[in-house]
């Protein structure tokens, strides 16, 4: 009996400092992050759980609100597989006032905008959407429009720009109007002529040709190779300012920037392909932001749908785009009141998820891409987010949709060449001092990792703080191998 008093205290003694030395090897681990001199001081908040047991594999201020930046498309990505499915697809209704006789619409023709973003993108979708539906309206007997064309946006509310996002931002690619009538990713492509280093550059023309834009034009010759241009401007209004600067003695160059009125290009686009289609069109091309108090009556004359959900979301997730993000983020809002609205949206993702079981209570969401920099999200939300989507019936969907280390999308250089190389399916963000990570591990014995790692306000550049991070990565990894 005493014998196996001894032996029972011996291996208390030894699972004791199997466990502490454990914890030791964690926290030293940890201080790759915490000690860094190049992160000590920054915002920090790590969460790693094992999917199937629940049990945590390390933490640190797990449940600190932290801007997500780009991370944020994991929360808007997941409620528009949960809400419509893979399959869905964005309808847009192609409607008229009025009537037809003998070939003739007397009334107005109407695209009504419903959020689609891949109108004649350059990403998802076809684009030669717009001879489609001229065959539909010759299809319908259509001959000629004694009317408007008309692009009907007011789906949406007017807050074209998101108010959350800094005023730096719009205007550039990154940052374009939000509008319920997309077109062309909602921007243009502006060619410039560079001269020698010093001068100004001239501006040729746009793509597609935008008339109404006018420049104030401040972008300098240098020697550097790259774009170092920014584009300045808000929705609705046609006065662009161009700053920065661009490579010297280029005969074109290319700088992308927001169109003020994508709507009205879409239309515009539309009438020409009518004329050269043998429909005439005896009108202008017309543009609501708002519906008219004392609108017409108006008849479907057929549903434009856009590619799959599944489509949209993958070029979302791999190439982390904004304007994709933020419109499915504004049709959320379509669920309380018309029109949509960033603050239903917002109201309409909290509850969404909190009948579900995760909560977004203490969170901060301004928007559905993460541009907005008082966004704020800790990184237990994210896990349990993710937790929900591997348990979902549109789990698979949701991984295909993830960037993969090494292999693709915005983690195309994460991990490349480690032994985490090919084994983590996550979203990034990144974002001025700002690094963020997280999705799903998948060890080699079938365990599952659901992960966040999330840095803010350190002192490094963006290659350097991956660099951290995937260290840490690497080491708790090895640690638990």
């Amino acid at each position: 009996m005493h014998i196996r008093k001894f032996f029972l205290k011996i291996l208390h003694i030894y699972i004791f400092f199997c466990t502490f030395a454990a914890m030791l090897k964690l926290l030293l681990i940890l201080s790759i992050l915490t000690s860094h001199p190049q992160t000590q001081d920054a915002n920090v908040g790590i969460l790693i759980c094992d999917y199937h047991s629940g049990d945590t594999i390390d933490a640190y201020r797990a449940n600190a609100v932290i801007p997500p930046a780009s991370t944020m498309k994991l929360l808007t990505a997941a409620t528009a597989l949960e809400m419509w499915g893979g399959d869905y697809r964005i309808q847009t209704p192609i409607t008229y006032s009025g009537y037809i006789q003998d070939g003739v619409l007397y009334g107005n023709l109407y695209i009504e905008g419903r959020g689609d973003p891949t109108f004649g993108s350059r990403y998802v979708g076809s684009h030669s959407f717009l001879y489609k539906w001229v065959r539909e309206l010759k299809r319908a007997g259509i001959k000629k429009i004694m009317g408007d064309v008309v692009g009907d946006a007011s789906y949406f509310d007017g807050d074209a720009l998101n108010p959350a996002w800094l005023w730096e931002d719009a205007g550039n690619y990154y940052a374009p109007g939000i509008f319920a009538l997309s077109y062309l990713d909602n921007t243009m492509n502006i060619v410039l002529k560079s001269g020698a280093v010093g001068s100004i550059a001239t501006v040729l023309h746009t793509t597609p040709e935008v008339p109404e834009v006018e420049f104030e034009n401040h972008i300098r010759c240098t020697h550097i190779s790259y774009d170092g241009a920014f584009v300045h401007g808000v929705p609705y209004n046609n006065t662009r300012y161009l700053v920065g600067s661009v490579p010297s003695n280029r005969q074109t160059f290319g700088v992308r920037g927001d169109m003020p009125n994508p709507g009205l290009i879409l239309v515009r686009d539309l009438t020409g392909v009518l004329r050269q289609s043998g429909i005439e069109v005896d009108s202008t091309e017309t543009y609501l932001s708002e519906m008219p108090r004392f609108a017409p009556v108006r008849t479907l004359l057929f549903m434009h749908e856009s590619e799959p959900l599944s489509e949209i979301i993958r070029h979302t997730e791999q190439e982390s785009d904004n304007l994709y993000a933020e419109m499915l983020f504004r049709i959320f809002g379509s669920k309380y009141t018309l029109p949509c609205s960033i603050h239903n949206s917002t109201d309409f993702i909290r509850e969404y998820w909190r009948n579900r079981g995760v909560s977004f209570r203490t969170a901060k969401i301004l928007d559905g891409c993460g541009l907005a920099p008082q966004d704020a999200i800790s990184p237990a939300m994210f896990v349990q987010l993710l937790r929900y989507m591997y348990g979902s019936k549109n789990k698979d969907v949701f991984l295909e949709t993830l960037p993969c280390s090494g292999e693709s999308g915005t983690l195309s250089s994460f991990l490349r060449g480690t032994p985490l190389h090919g084994k983590v399916c996550a979203k990034s963000g990144t974002i001025g001092g700002t690094k963020n990570y997280a999705g799903y591990i998948f060890l080699p014995d079938g365990r599952v990792w659901v992960f966040a790692v999330m840095v803010n306000s350190a002192n490094c550049k963006s290659k350097k703080l991956q660099r951290i991070i995937e260290q840490y990565l690497l080491n708790v990894y090895q640690a638990n191998t």
